[in-house]
């Protein structure tokens, strides 16, 4: 037997001293949990397991070693808690759930014949992302800025808004994540489109008599490096790609430019000067599709939330073991400042799953507990492309 052996052996025998203490670990637990369903007492004591992470990272002087040990003891409370709440059934005593329980109650049929409202003029990506989830003949329309989109929704003016969250090149779109907390709506479904910007212009232009470029500022962002190679040309922001078009053709300035979409082109009768100008040619921008009631739709396979964590040590960690242990694949993760709160954030994640899965209200549970405010935004099919 060589050394490497031997000490894979002796690493054998310890682990199975570990599982059957596991084992005998979670029998008590068991009981812990019968006692808790008897008495109408909470799962989660969230005083008692920092108690307990406490002790027995003092168990040991090495800095290193404590944080594993708190890890280790954080994982099997989660699974020692997944096993409990087989036991115990628990109600509305907590704000974030029964606010749940209330949203899932007022759940909708999605509208046959929907209104639809995006923001930017028509040619903008918002508008082909509406045509793509809804379909071509969808009745759309086009506002001046976000806030108008959620208002018109607010107003009972249109069923649903398209709205871009993320693109793969500049990140999250910050406003709509604000106004997303702003206002109490859902997410029902995504809509994923292909960003290839072009530069146009009035037609008999030619890139020697440009002297300004507007775009959105998503669209200058994503174009820097090719507007780099033209340090003469000044760079204005629109409040979309499209009105950057439309301006131009108003205008009939020939020594402006856009940057949009072919579409945009088309629509506004500019020329195309140069096609694919941003510099990542695998450039994709996420939408969501916002309704003022939840709906839950088949092939669902996403969910979206947000919460507000104390400000304490810790507190997102806690959070983020619990997907860990249920196993769920945690898609994306985003903070945004909560206005008039120092150092305190709002989080947003999108993560794997159904909410009518077995198991499923007992991680609501959890994570409404843990959290100090907490909110489902949507549970929908995600885009395949």
């Amino acid at each position: 037997m060589t050394e490497l052996e031997q000490y894979r052996q002796e690493i054998d025998r310890i682990d199975g001293e570990l599982v059957r203490l596991f084992l005998e670990r979670m029998a008590v637990t068991g009981k812990v949990g019968e006692y808790k369903r008897r008495a109408g007492i909470p799962v989660l004591d969230a005083g008692r397991e920092k108690q307990v992470i406490a002790a027995k990272t003092a168990l040991t002087d090495d800095p290193a070693r404590k944080a594993d040990i708190a890890a280790l003891y954080e994982s099997i409370m989660a699974i020692s808690r997944r096993q409990q709440r087989h036991l115990v059934h628990e109600g509305t005593e907590d704000a974030g759930y029964a606010a749940y329980l209330a949203d899932r109650a007022r759940t909708r049929e999605p509208v046959a014949r929907p209104r639809v409202v995006y923001q930017g003029e028509p040619g903008c990506y918002s508008e082909e992302a509406a045509a793509g989830f809804f379909g071509d003949g969808v009745d759309s329309k086009g506002l001046p800025w976000f806030n108008d989109v959620f208002a018109a929704l607010d107003r009972g003016e249109a069923d649903y808004a398209v709205v871009p969250v993320e693109n793969s090149s500049t990140g999250s779109i910050r406003q709509v994540y604000d106004l997303m907390a702003q206002y109490h709506y859902f997410i029902v479904g995504e809509w994923q489109v292909k960003v290839e910007h072009c530069l146009m212009a009035l037609p008999g232009v030619g890139l020697d008599r440009i002297r300004t470029v507007y775009s959105h500022e998503q669209g200058l962002m994503q174009c820097e490096k090719y507007l780099d190679a033209h340090r003469d040309w000044a760079r204005v922001p629109t409040l979309d790609t499209a009105g950057s078009a439309k301006l131009v053709a108003e205008t009939g300035d020939s020594t402006a430019a856009a940057i949009c979409s072919r579409r945009a082109a088309r629509l506004y009768g500019l020329n195309i000067l140069a096609e694919g100008v941003n510099y990542n040619s695998m450039n994709h921008t996420r939408f969501a599709v916002v309704s003022p009631a939840p709906e839950l739709r088949p092939g669902r396979d996403k969910i979206s939330a947000m919460f507000r964590l104390p400000h304490q040590s810790g507190s997102l960690h806690e959070i983020l073991t619990i997907f860990a242990v249920q196993g769920f694949n945690l898609l994306k993760i985003e903070s945004r400042p909560i206005p008039g709160r120092g150092w305190e954030y709002l989080f947003f994640l999108d993560f794997t799953g159904d909410l009518a899965a077995e198991g499923m209200d007992g991680v609501l549970h959890e994570l409404s507990q843990l959290a100090a405010e907490f909110r489902i935004l949507g549970n929908y099919r995600g885009y395949e492309g």
